[in-house]
């Protein structure tokens, strides 16, 4: 695992969405396709429009997975992550082959189908997020570190279900589901290359948990420090609360 730290929001985007443009090329001018996880939320929303934005990247040969969708919201819904995906990179850039989850179908036919499909071939890169209580995907504390699953049923915890409040998704906390389907913590490590975009105060507690200590189900997102090839970016307000000797260590 690597760490950048940039000025400001802006810089940490752009950076961050050449490198997963470089990635993407690398991998079709390699296999012929890439294959790429995306992640959702407010936190994605500079890195997206960044990498959109960007010219020459062959669309037409990524295959994208996505990685988690809130149980029983329809896409009509706006808090509906495939509605986010649509509208933010699949239809501004023309992917043609994707595979989103619908939350509105049984869970176990959407993990069965989902999971056929990503363990076909290796994912070249996965973008990701961290959340204001350390989860990856909707991998909340204590994360499951064990399972060999590609998706599971979820139980949202208050703190993650907070933020969803927070970010404007839902309009009062009893509308935010309390499960998903999320992408587990074994599938998304065994990408071969993880991009992790951690903008905003108030994901600072969250960066010092993960990435100023020890690894942790607690601080599920913590688990990327043992991947070889993950890189997290992060802005001067999240990196705020890293103690002197990590962010020392960062820059070495």
């Amino acid at each position: 695992m690597t760490i950048e730290i940039f000025p400001s929001k802006t810089a940490l985007a752009e950076t961050a969405a050449g490198e997963a443009a470089e990635a993407i090329t690398e991998a079709v001018a390699g296999r012929g396709e890439a294959r790429i996880i995306a992640a959702t939320g407010a936190s994605q929303f500079d890195f997206l429009e960044a990498l959109t934005q960007m010219e020459g990247i062959p669309w037409g040969k990524v295959e994208m997975f996505h990685l988690d969708e809130y149980v029983g919201v329809s896409e009509a819904d706006p808090a509906s992550f495939c509605k986010y995906l649509r509208e933010r990179l699949i239809n501004k850039v023309g992917i043609s082959r994707y595979h989103l989850l619908d939350g509105t179908k049984p869970a176990a036919d959407v993990i069965r189908q989902v999971t056929e499909e990503i363990r076909k071939a290796p994912i070249d890169v996965a973008f990701a997020g961290v959340g204001e209580n350390g989860h990856l995907a909707f991998n909340d504390p204590p994360a499951d570190f064990e399972t060999q699953a590609s998706y599971i049923v979820v139980d949202l915890d208050e703190a993650c279900r907070k933020q969803q409040l927070g970010e404007g998704w839902f309009p009062t906390l009893g509308d935010v589901p309390r499960q998903a389907i999320s992408m587990t913590i074994h599938q998304i490590m065994h990408s071969k290359q993880i991009l992790c975009m951690v903008p905003d105060a108030r994901k600072a507690s969250a960066v010092r948990a993960c990435f100023d200590g020890p690894v942790s189900p607690m601080a599920p997102a913590s688990i990327l420090q043992r991947h070889p090839n993950s890189k997290i970016y992060l802005d001067l307000d999240s990196a705020s609360l890293l103690s002197r000797p990590a962010i020392d260590a960062f820059h070495a």
